[in-house]
């Protein structure tokens, strides 16, 4: 791709796009020697964007995002060649923050790039993130409220928000002409496992160029029994364990580090109506994105999902299903205790050295300032008077000691 362009991708979530954030952020040397700019200056820095273009409340990180939207679009701006700007949650922009979003990248030809998966595999992948993100609605629930056709609960609402992808690319593509939406379908299960990787390459013009694709930042998924346990957990916890807090024990040190290695477990699954559900909303999507004309990356197939998998309820998972992962959950949590109790155990050793050093430090000081005073005395007779009386009091003081 040539001259001064916007490749922006606004979704949707849990469809590769941690990898493709991932390889973008570690190879912007590379990319920028081609003529590519990934703008950020750390690794969520999209995601401050996204947050501040939308106005969007995200557990207090909402004030690190003041301002992040333009920063961002002022360095597309002035950048000669492409700029890539990618976040999942974009999806979620109204009209009037679509609008606003082009505008601030000037002239430059803007291309939306919208990643999409079926709902087959969506509706569960999504309840789990909802898990790992502190929840403890029931699948049961979960289901309920997003095939409430009124869409009037918060999950409805966001799940649609992000996941409609015929709305989404409504949304961001009305203003422009169809060669410059396109569509990267996520490919089935089966698929050779740089497939997806292949797809997003050919999209952003990434083909050929030297990056490096090793995976640092993944979101793994879980098994039935891995997530009932995590749902169960938040019901205790959530109330008691602060979200600065819960990230780096529950998310990652559990879900991601632990339970997310237990991989011979049931996978989450659709029940057999609620599979036909998906799978006949996902085919008349597929229709309209091909009436519509959008460029795709893969094929509008594969947004109809796999035929129906073994239905395992997480609502109902057995107390012996549950204890091995507890267990792993338990041994994982010792374990990172023990780390801290290591860390802890080094900063007070830290500390103490520290507190030694000041100690010597004003030790050192006062001897130097009570020689200066000395030597300042001895330099006159009524000084070294002073200090023949001084000391013969301090003798007669230590010998009645």
């Amino acid at each position: 791709m040539t001259g001064k362009r916007v490749l922006l991708h606004v979704g949707c979530p849990k469809t590769g796009t941690s990898h493709l954030q991932d390889v973008l952020f570690r190879n912007q040397a590379v990319l920028r020697e081609h003529g590519i700019d990934y703008p950020a200056d750390r690794f969520d820095a999209h995601f401050l964007a996204a947050l501040d273009l939308m106005t969007l409340p995200w557990g207090g990180l909402e004030t690190q995002a003041v301002g992040a939207w333009d920063r961002l679009a002022e360095q597309v701006r002035k950048w000669p060649g492409t700029s890539i700007v990618s976040h999942e949650i974009f999806a979620r922009a109204t009209p009037t923050q679509v609008a606003r979003a082009m505008a601030s990248f000037g002239d430059a030809e803007v291309h939306v790039v919208v990643s999409a998966r079926d709902l087959v595999r969506q509706i569960p992948a999504e309840w789990q993130e909802n898990v790992k993100h502190r929840s403890h609605v029931t699948w049961a629930r979960f289901l309920d409220q997003i095939r409430d056709p009124h869409r009037a609960t918060k999950i409805g609402s966001w799940f649609w928000a992000v996941q409609e992808v015929p709305d989404i690319l409504q949304r961001w593509g009305s203003s422009l002409p169809p060669e410059r939406v396109h569509v990267v379908t996520v490919p089935p299960a089966g698929a050779p496992r740089d497939e997806l990787w292949r797809r997003f390459s050919a999209t952003f013009g990434l083909d050929d160029l030297p990056l490096d694709l090793t995976a640092e930042r993944a979101n793994p998924s879980l098994g039935v029994p891995e997530t009932a346990l995590l749902r169960t957990i938040n019901e205790r916890v959530t109330s008691v364990v602060a979200p600065p807090d819960y990230r780096p024990l529950v998310r990652e040190v559990l879900a991601h580090q632990t339970l997310s290695r237990r991989t011979s477990t049931a996978r989450l699954a659709l029940d057999p109506e609620t599979h036909q559900w998906a799978q006949d909303l996902s085919r008349a999507w597929a229709d309209e994105l091909e009436r519509r004309g959008y460029t795709v990356q893969g094929d509008l197939t594969d947004l109809l999902g796999p035929a129906p998998a073994p239905y395992v309820d997480p609502d109902d998972v057995a107390t012996d299903d549950l204890l091995p992962p507890a267990l792993d959950a338990i041994s994982a949590l010792l374990v990172e205790g023990a780390r801290l109790r290591a860390v802890e155990e080094q900063l007070r050793a830290d500390l103490d050295e520290v507190r030694a050093e000041l100690d010597r430090t004003r030790a050192g000081l006062s001897h130097r300032v009570r020689s200066k005073a000395v030597r300042t005395l001895e330099d006159s007779a009524a000084g070294r008077g002073a200090l023949d009386v001084y000391r013969r009091v301090r003798g007669r003081s230590s010998r009645s000691a």
